[in-house]
């Protein structure tokens, strides 16, 4: 039978895509990690108090990155190339949503308005990586080597979500709130795309390591499009409502301790 879980089982199972599927990963965790920290650098003046919450943001990427480096690590595995086609932090940059990376670079102290753009495209983001680690997490909380990562990163990605949820509050208590709604529905429609085409890429990429059938690789691209087609109509409204969350200040101390995997 065709689920999340026996998919998701057969790359695990299997070195070469286990390999793949954990440094596309650790690669969108640490460009994350680069660009928080760049973020937490140039935060304005008007809101330093945000710089250590944006710092921690930043080092629970980074350590999320060097989780998947260590499962791979423990299965004698070296990381391998990311195909373009698959690196969904890239995709997002080029396509202009979040920070440009040629503004993170220059040592200019950033807008509110820059600051508004990146928390509307973090909740968007959060809210795609909280979910998917809930779906591992569902399925390999028991596992004996992914367990204990999979419930780790879970938990921070939900701090992630909540953290944003929070923010974008209070900055549209302050008169952001037009511009919050604007952002997050262009982040929301052109993440969905940008997921579509990355899931699409991903899972052709899987298919030719495993041997996927011709069958099977349809009726996935297939399921791939029909959740496009309702996040496209309906689902995409999920990533631009706001409440505030029942964590509060999720952010508000350091990076909690990696699991060890010896």
């Amino acid at each position: 039978m065709l689920s999340a879980k026996s998919l998701f089982q057969e790359i695990v199972d299997n070195d070469e895509s286990f390999a793949l599927f954990c440094s596309i990963a650790a690669s969108g965790e640490s460009q994350g990690g680069w660009e928080n920290a760049r973020i937490a650098a140039l935060v304005p003046e008007t809101e330093r108090e945000m710089a250590p919450k944006i710092t921690r943001h930043g080092a629970d990427e980074d350590k999320h990155g060097r989780i998947f480096n260590a499962l791979m690590k423990k299965r004698g595995l070296d990381p391998v190339p990311v195909p373009p086609e698959t690196d969904y932090t890239m995709l997002l940059e080029r396509g202009g949503i979040g920070l440009a990376h040629d503004k993170l670079t220059r040592d200019e102290p950033l807008t509110v308005q820059d600051i508004v753009t990146y928390l509307a495209h973090s909740r968007v983001t959060e809210q795609r990586a909280s979910e998917q680690m809930q779906l591992l997490r569902k399925h390999f909380a028991d596992h004996p080597d992914l367990g204990r990562a999979v419930q780790m990163i879970s938990n921070d990605e939900d701090n992630h979500l909540a953290y944003c949820h929070e923010e974008l509050l209070r900055f549209a208590r302050a008169g952001h709130g037009r511009t919050i709604q604007r952002t997050l529905r262009e982040c929301a429609l052109a993440e969905i795309r940008i997921y579509r085409d990355v899931s699409l890429a991903v899972m052709a990429h899987m298919g030719r390591i495993l041997g996927w059938s011709r069958p099977k690789a349809a009726l996935l691209a297939l399921g791939i499009r029909a959740v496009y087609l309702f996040e496209r109509l309906a689902g995409w409204r999920r990533m631009v409502s706001l409440r505030m969350p029942a964590r509060r200040n999720p952010l508000g101390g350091p990076a909690g301790p990696e699991p060890e995997f010896a």
